[in-house]
């Protein structure tokens, strides 16, 4: 895990666990030995983060009074929720943890009364079952790819049951109803194509980079679909 990922989660245990929380429960929390646990306390002390306690006894997190609270009304409150619920249609379970957690970080530094109206929240989210494939891909592959604009080495089944091995450039991932497609640039084919993620059969790490290219080659496809409609993989 990386080190800043690994004290975000830290911070986040710290705020929603009950005070005081033992160094056990923290090292557990965040998945690190008991010494990596007392590093990342001594850490976030010295980047200002105001923690009491010490090893024994138990942490408490103790906001900036400084700081004005974190403050929603009640149906932004509301829309959140209702977001966050309707990531476990996607059919990526770490993107569906990863905004149950970020709601839970939010949650927790919410005033009192907001922080009721989070845990009685008046409306639901109810989709029909959908027949969505799964990949077979390692997503945390996928993202990481398209966060760092690097290439990816792909071998893909397209519609008509033709297989290739071709390299790209990821650029972004669209979720509908039943599909999870990514828009890339192909090197094979020299252009943008769009894949079924779910008809990926497997894929490595291409080596190569593109960045600072993305932002311009997504304007050049935005551009180029108002003119031809974008062909798939």
């Amino acid at each position: 895990m990386a080190r800043t990922d690994r004290l975000m989660r830290l911070m986040d245990a710290l705020r929603r666990l009950p005070a005081p929380v033992t160094a056990a429960r923290l090292a557990h929390e965040t998945g690190v030995s008991l010494r990596q646990l007392y590093r990342d306390i001594a850490t976030l002390r010295a980047g200002g983060a105001l923690i009491d306690g010490e090893a024994g006894v138990g942490y408490r997190l103790t906001e900036d009074p400084a700081l004005p609270p974190q403050s929603f009304s009640r149906l932004e409150i509301e829309a959140l929720l209702l977001a966050i619920s309707a990531l476990g249609g996607l059919g990526d379970r770490e993107l569906t943890e990863a905004g149950e957690a970020a709601l839970a970080r939010i949650v927790a530094t919410l005033p009192e009364s907001q922080g009721r109206h989070a845990m009685h929240a008046t409306m639901r989210l109810f989709r029909p079952a959908t027949q969505r494939e799964a990949p077979r891909i390692d997503m945390a592959l996928l993202r990481e790819a398209l966060w760092q604009e690097r290439s990816l080495e792909i071998d893909y089944l397209d519609l008509a049951e033709a297989r290739s091995t071709r390299e790209i450039w990821p650029l972004g991932l669209s979720y509908s109803e039943n599909h999870v497609m990514l828009l890339a640039h192909c090197k094979l084919r020299e252009d943008f194509r769009i894949f079924h993620v779910s008809r990926i059969q497997a894929m490595r790490p291409g080596g190569a980079s593109f960045r600072p290219r993305r932002v311009a080659l997504v304007r050049d496809y935005v551009c180029a679909r108002a003119a031809i409609p974008p062909q798939s993989g």
